[in-house]
């Protein structure tokens, strides 16, 4: 998202080509090979800043996979923002991406935000087109409930293979809903309960977007950081210094530690904080159950029920 420059600005220069370039040599450099994209993010200078660099390498296509989401349009011409799944709006966004990316085809399409007006059997016609056609390899997901991927599921040719929705320690609600089962509190947490017991009975990857939250627990408090946001900043940062890592990698830790095998999405283009990411998946594994829950409930404010 944060490559091609300001969102408002016309275009990007060469010097944001180098700076993308920056970012995707520091995530190759720690076994990152997959990069997410949407047809939206910097009103499409981001997946055209990523085309330049296929252009300059031709080799790095084949090393890597990429993703991309199409379903959001932006307020075009003053006009109101809104979701659009529609077959037309499916087909005409891939096209657009490629043509962006300067690709052939995308490892995976994410259908970016549920759309109340999405017709699903449409969007399995436009799906098995584009499948057809080879345009995409894989058909997915992005902010949908398991009843809303049941509903869909139903008209496509293939079977979904990724969710992703907003996981993190700072949004920790998919956590919420499971402990507060059959409690009083339970009402309150937004995350759809069994959204992630259903990805797990039926092998969809579940991706987690914004996963450091913006950097709250790992050096980038916000001015309006509550109690709870300091405590676990600092059992972050303890944490991390008792096992010889970054705060970066004891946060991602914490959320692919989850038996549903969470992937976590770096948002960051800061060539920097993209390595402090490096060592995540092995602190996940020797990651105890009491420091999960330490984590967990220092973040959430008070002990579980």
């Amino acid at each position: 998202m944060g490559l091609g420059g300001p969102w408002d600005a016309p275009d990007y220069g060469p010097e944001h080509i180098d700076a993308a370039a920056d970012a995707v040599e520091a995530a190759l450099s720690i076994g990152i090979t997959r990069f997410d994209h949407a047809d939206i993010y910097g009103r499409g200078k981001s997946e055209g800043v990523f085309g330049e660099l296929l252009v300059r390498d031709a080799s790095l296509r084949a090393r890597i996979q990429i993703q991309s989401k199409v379903g959001i349009r932006l307020g075009e011409a003053g006009g109101f923002g809104h979701y659009d799944l529609s077959g037309k709006a499916i087909l005409d966004g891939v096209e657009g991406t490629l043509r962006r990316l300067r690709t052939d085809y995308l490892d995976l399409l994410l259908l970016h935000r549920p759309d109340p007006l999405l017709d699903p059997a449409e969007v399995g016609d436009a799906v098995a087109r584009l499948l057809a056609d080879g345009a995409i390899r894989a058909i997915g997901v992005s902010n949908m409930s398991a009843a809303q991927m049941d509903a869909l599921q139903d008209h496509l040719p293939v079977r979904l293979a990724a969710d992703q929705l907003e996981l993190s320690l700072r949004h920790h609600a998919f956590a919420e809903s499971a402990v507060l089962v059959n409690h009083g509190d339970g009402a309150s947490v937004s995350f759809p309960h069994g959204t992630l017991e259903h990805c797990m009975r039926h092998g969809i990857e579940l991706q987690a977007w914004s996963p450091l939250a913006g950097g709250r627990y790992t050096g980038r408090p916000p001015a309006e950081a509550s109690d709870a946001d300091r405590a676990t900043s600092a059992l972050v940062a303890e944490l991390a210094a008792a096992k010889g890592v970054t705060p970066e990698a004891i946060v991602l830790g914490w959320l692919m530690r989850h038996p549903a095998r969470i992937g976590p999405v770096i948002g960051s283009a800061n060539p920097a904080r993209i390595r402090a990411c490096a060592g995540a998946e092995a602190v996940a594994e020797a990651m105890t159950r009491a420091e999960w829950f330490a984590l967990f409930q220092t973040a959430r404010g008070q002990r579980v029920p």
